[in-house]
């Protein structure tokens, strides 16, 4: 009897800031030729709406606001600035704007033809039924040094021991708010590139990939 088809498949991407899922998640939706979505570009829009209408992004209600006429380019450079950033990081907690954001996210990874998706929450959250569910992260050094080198290549100026604080104080935000916290989905497999060039780590998570979905045919 021949085999049915598989479908195409969804993947869902997490980890913690600059472990690589970004550049990963990228690479995995051109190996499969599948449609790609950057989760936090969302929190990051809605960061850049509030910050840009001199909003509190200590005000839940606010943040809330920000979340309405969600236009943006994803090319922006203010979308991946740093002060955008904390605040896409503090309202991203705020279960209004995670609820407000969450049928976006579920219809991409819902349409047809399979999709990639990278953030913190989708194998948990947005896909638990997704085909591969890959974590990656790396120690928080070599996270801190990476985003040390993009903001130098920004020409914004900062120092290892700041950025280090703020990546900490990222994962504390992330891993212990009460809503879609950032963790392993339970089936998920965990890759860590701290001693990895984005050439291996990409390599890697194809390898997991492939592996992945060449099991679920049999």
């Amino acid at each position: 009897m021949r085999k049915k088809a598989r479908l195409a498949p969804v993947i869902a991407v997490d980890g913690p800031a600059a472990s690589g899922k970004g550049t990963i998640a990228r690479a995995l939706a051109k190996h499969f030729n599948l449609p790609h979505m950057d989760t936090g570009l969302l929190y990051r829009a809605v960061a850049l709406n509030l910050w840009r209408w001199g909003g509190d992004p200590g005000n839940e209600f606010e943040a809330l606001r920000a979340c309405d006429d969600l236009g943006f380019v994803p090319d922006d450079p203010e979308l991946r600035s740093e002060p955008v950033s904390k605040i896409a990081s503090m309202i991203s907690a705020y279960p209004a704007v995670r609820t407000a954001l969450l049928e976006r996210q579920q219809d991409f990874a819902r349409q047809d033809g399979g999709a990639v998706l990278d953030g913190r929450d989708i194998g948990t959250v947005i896909a638990p039924g997704a085909d591969v569910k890959l974590f990656i992260t790396a120690t928080a050094q070599v996270r801190a040094g990476r985003r040390l080198k993009e903001l130098e290549k920004c020409g914004m100026a900062a120092h290892f021991e700041e950025v280090l604080a703020d990546i900490r104080a990222r994962d504390e935000r992330d891993s212990g708010r009460e809503v879609a916290p950032l963790k392993p989905a339970a089936d998920a497999v965990l890759l860590d590139t701290s001693d990895l060039a984005p050439e291996q780590a990409i390599a890697e998570a194809v390898r997991l990939a492939d592996e992945r979905l060449a099991r679920a045919d049999r």
